[in-house]
């Protein structure tokens, strides 16, 4: 009787351990990371009675957590790529809608600039279309700073994000870190701590989230590792990882894995999650955006005042500047960044735009081979200058030009090992800005005019003059030279020869009738003449040249007469040229590159954001099917199956009712027993 009551009071035992973990896997169908548990029992060892052996009933051996490390690797890894993705779509659907939209973006308020400024050239003496001219530009301006602003508080939330999501790493790597120590204490003693496998295996999920991470399972415990191999925790040891401003560029914050007393910078080795993402936006789309938009910004500014700067105003004088100066003290001194931890505190690069058209979208950076000699490498395709094993000299005068800007040492000495970041675009958009506040100075004219001779009888003409000395509108003493070269030095009498053997010859003449130069022309021909006059101080302090063409048949003796265009506040020609800068290639134009009009060129940045755009919603949408095609497979795997507990319920009720008949049985033959005696 005794062998049939212990085998009805282990089967009522296994019977009620499995309802145990059944309801248990019921209670916590919903909880994040649970596997389902099964029981495990084995038949107990058999006795033996006369011949044979009898069975004595059963034993628990353990509670078994349903889990495949594969399928756990899928998840995390899906869970990685899925938040990488979604974050960085998240962000450049952002751009996209601010550059796009014809509210918010550029194209809108420049080509109502232009419109504005084919007003003001069709009536050059309207004070309104002049005005209306600078209030277009004011709103260009203002344009470009608030993209400019936009994007600045995108990289300012970047920096709020990676300070707050590095703190959640370093919280989850540590647990991780717990739970390791907890795991093998508890692993000791010979039992499988189930809920903390969960617990852990759930945080790496969840650190995934935020950050790539792989996992090495040694002894027992996770390894977690980022990027290509740094270690986030080694069995119960947790590094640190903290976002702080880059060395390079303190506007932007860099992570950085601090192990024990070493510290090392891995922002560009971490991938995957939610940081992952935001570091992927921030290197493919912010900063070339910015950058492209600092262009644009410089180009204009300069295409704009250098044109203006070769025409006259209302009262005869050379142009103002409509924007601000692209090469202010401020701005060249902004466009270097000094890394933390070079040898001066003090020392610098002052960046000086000397072609507008030459820039590029890339960042730069300067290596200081020893206090005087420097290499630059261009961040976007590594290519290095001077070109060779060449380097530029900090005592060079002039200084050296690399894409259009050049690098000159201020402030102190440099050392062997001094590293500069040069962002020569980075924060021109948030720099743009109208000068000028009276229309009047706006040079819509040309300061040549050329006219034919009253009294000429043959067929020749001439275009009117063209000045091809360009005038720097930022040098006001250049400025003040040339017009006076200009009054003074003119007018210029060009009269000609009589036509011979298919040429004919002209004399030029200055005010005073000297004469002061010969050419030729093929009469008949359009014929492109230079006229070059030399400077003769004080009356004339700078030489200058201007451009014409003569067609026709000029008589012997006929003459053009070319003066300065003192009284020509009804002439247009400049403000045409200001105009055809919608349409010229202008950004990027030196060198092999043909270059991109302002339309063309933003036109170009919308597309390029948009295209990235639409690979990240497929990539989104791509990470998301795949993550939920790896949580279905773990879910039909490790998940709990409400209908198949239910009918482990019911079977497990029976099994301990039948294990209770058992010990009925058993007692009542017991009591027959004693009772017979």
């Amino acid at each position: 009787m005794s062998n049939l009551l212990s085998i009805g009071l282990s089967g009522l035992s296994a019977s009620q351990a499995a309802l145990n973990v059944t309801g248990n896997n019921i209670t916590n169908a919903d909880t994040a990371g649970y596997t389902r548990k099964t029981t495990e029992q084995v038949a107990a060892p058999s006795q033996r009675s006369g011949n044979v052996y009898i069975g004595s009933g059963t034993t628990l051996t353990d509670v078994r957590r349903m889990y495949s490390s594969y399928l756990g690797t899928q998840v995390n890894t899906s869970t990685s790529l899925s938040s990488d993705s979604q974050s960085y779509y998240t962000q450049i659907q952002q751009v996209n809608s601010l550059l796009a939209d014809s509210t918010t973006g550029i194209s809108t308020v420049l080509q109502s600039f232009f419109t504005s400024l084919q007003t003001a050239a069709a009536s050059p003496t309207d004070a309104a279309s002049r005005q209306l001219l600078l209030t277009q530009s004011n709103a260009l301006s203002s344009r470009f700073n608030a993209i400019y602003d936009q994007l600045a508080d995108q990289n300012g939330y970047i920096n709020e994000q990676l300070g707050s999501m590095t703190n959640q790493v370093n919280k989850l790597a540590s647990n991780v870190a717990q739970y390791n120590l907890a795991i093998t204490q508890a692993a000791s003693t010979g039992a499988t701590p189930n809920d903390l496998l969960d617990a852990r295996d759930e945080t790496v999920r969840q650190l995934n989230e935020l950050i790539g991470v792989s996992v090495v399972n040694q002894d027992g415990n996770y390894n977690l590792y980022i990027g290509s191999g740094q270690p986030l925790v080694v069995g119960n040891s947790a590094s640190t990882l903290n976002a702080t401003p880059s060395q390079d560029d303190p506007t932007r914050y860099a992570l950085t894995l601090t192990q024990g007393s070493a510290t090392r910078d891995v922002t560009s080795a971490v991938t995957g999650g939610e940081i992952g993402g935001l570091l992927r936006y921030r290197t493919d789309v912010l900063d070339s955006t910015m950058n492209e938009l600092g262009r644009m910004a410089l180009v204009v500014s300069d295409a704009v005042n250098s044109q203006l700067g070769q025409g006259l105003d209302l009262k005869g004088e050379f142009g103002a500047p409509l924007f601000g100066d692209i090469n202010s003290a401020t701005l060249i001194a902004q466009r270097s960044l000094a890394q933390e931890g070079n040898s001066s505190a003090t020392s610098n690069f002052n960046v000086t735009i000397k072609d507008s058209g030459a820039l590029t979208t890339s960042d730069y950076e300067v290596t200081f081979t020893d206090s005087t000699h420097y290499t630059v490498t261009r961040s976007s395709d590594g290519a290095k200058f001077p070109s060779g094993n060449g380097t530029f000299d900090t005592a060079t005068n002039p200084a050296p030009v690399v894409d259009g800007f050049s690098l000159q040492l201020t402030g102190g000495n440099a050392a062997a090992g001094d590293t500069f970041t040069i962002i020569p675009t980075r924060t021109a958009a948030g720099s743009i800005s109208t000068s000028l506040t009276d229309a009047g100075q706006l040079a819509f004219a040309a300061p040549l005019a050329g006219v034919v001779t009253t009294g000429n009888y043959g067929s020749g003409a001439i275009t009117q003059p063209t000045l091809t000395t360009k005038i720097d509108i930022t040098d006001p003493v250049a400025q003040a030279n040339m017009q006076a070269s200009l009054k003074s030095g003119m007018p210029v009498k060009m009269v000609f020869d009589a036509a011979g053997a298919g040429t004919q010859g002209y004399n030029l003449y200055d005010s005073a009738g000297n004469n002061i130069g010969t050419g030729t022309i093929v009469p008949g021909n359009n014929n492109t003449v230079t006229v070059n006059v030399a400077a003769n101080p004080p009356s004339v302090p700078s030489a200058f040249s201007f451009e014409t063409s003569i067609s026709g048949k000029p008589g012997a003796g006929d003459s053009f007469t070319f003066s300065f265009n003192a009284n020509g506040t009804a002439d247009n020609r400049n403000a045409q040229s200001l105009l055809d800068l919608q349409t010229k290639a202008t950004i990027g134009s030196s060198g092999s590159s043909s270059g991109k009009s302002f339309v063309a060129a933003y036109s170009s940045l919308i597309e390029q954001v948009g295209a990235k755009t639409n690979q990240a919603k497929l990539d989104a949408s791509a990470t998301s099917a795949i993550l939920t095609q790896a949580k279905s497979s773990w879910d039909s795997y490790s998940g709990v199956n409400l209908d198949e507990e239910a009918a482990n319920l019911i079977k497990f009720e029976q099994y301990y009712n039948a294990s209770s008949q058992i010990i009925q049985i058993a007692r009542s033959t017991f009591d027959t027993l004693i009772n017979s005696f």
